[in-house]
């Protein structure tokens, strides 16, 4: 058996509006409650379990390799909402998106400040 990621929890301080958030910039749906979490499941089956938390919210990184066709449309529900975005992780390149390994990526935040990316070729598959 190969190892593959199954599920992670992502905290947030509406689990509701950030499950939402997500599946609607990707084109996805929030599926149903899953004991204390809403699941947001990605195409290649790992899920993200939106889990509710009244504390403090430490943003964490989670990126998304979809395609140039779905690039076009996240990117576009991305500008639709008016969502603030950089080409670089590091948040010097506001207004832009990259062309890293020749294809696209861009970086925005969810409601809860987790960094949020998408990419359309992984890391290092450029010439």
């Amino acid at each position: 058996m190969a190892v593959e990621l199954n599920h992670t929890i992502v905290h947030a301080s509406d689990r509701k509006r950030s499950a939402e958030f997500l599946a609607d910039i990707l084109g996805l749906q929030v599926q149903p409650e899953f004991g204390p979490f809403l699941p947001v499941v990605m195409d290649n089956g790992v899920t993200l379990d939106f889990a509710q938390d009244d504390g403090e919210i430490t943003p964490q990184h989670y990126a998304f390799l979809i395609s140039e066709d779905e690039f076009d449309r996240s990117f576009g529900r991305i500008k639709e909402l008016g969502l603030t975005y950089w080409a670089d992780p590091h948040r010097t390149r506001p207004g832009e998106i990259n062309t890293n390994d020749g294809g696209r990526g861009v970086y925005f935040p969810d409601p809860d400040g987790h960094y949020m990316e998408l990419i359309t070729r992984p890391y290092g598959s450029g010439s």
